[in-house]
């Protein structure tokens, strides 16, 4: 089965973050998949570069963890090939910290005996999205002065990866 639409989770819920790594008796969310996104930061770590370029969500919204990884792919794309891997800094902000979860529901012959429609319907993890608020950076990426537009280039097509309509801000690192 696949993932459901980014229309199912984009809206703020209560966080759901506590696992039962140390203490079994207080956890509650059990079986926490593993994130999509491994690397938060690319490119060049070490130099000082004088521009910083942001990408911005206008809205509270959560973001699954494959929708940041898309975002991530499609501006490290777009960056390595026009200024190389040496020329800019990306990094990612935010951490999907909250445990998505879902009560699939059967459909077809014999549903009725298989599930217990939403009686104890807490759901199972299914996936994790970093909650977002209004005006929060998303994305930065630092390079040198007269590239800025590159930068741009490659921040609006990361947008266009994100459920939430986003902004993109220009000024000095």
């Amino acid at each position: 089965m696949g993932l459901r639409p980014a229309r199912c989770y984009r809206t703020f819920e209560r966080p759901n973050t506590r696992q039962s790594i140390r203490k079994p008796k207080k956890g509650y969310v059990k079986g926490v998949p593993e994130l999509k996104i491994h690397k938060f930061e690319m490119g060049n770590r070490t130099k000082a570069f004088p521009r910083k370029v942001s990408l911005l969500a206008l809205k509270d919204a959560q973001v699954r963890d494959n929708a940041l990884e898309a975002a991530r792919n499609a501006a490290h794309k777009i960056l390595a090939r026009d200024l190389g891997e040496e020329g800019f800094f990306l990094k990612i902000v935010v951490y999907p910290f909250h445990v998505l979860r879902e009560n699939p529901l059967a459909t077809g012959a014999g549903a009725d005996r298989y599930q217990s429609g939403m009686r104890q319907s807490f759901g199972k993890p299914i996936g994790s999205a970093a909650q977002v608020r209004k005006l929060q950076p998303i994305l930065h990426v630092w390079l040198e002065a007269g590239k800025a537009q590159v930068a741009k280039d490659a921040l609006r097509i990361a947008g266009y990866k994100l459920p939430v309509t986003t902004r993109i801000i220009e000024g000095a690192a």
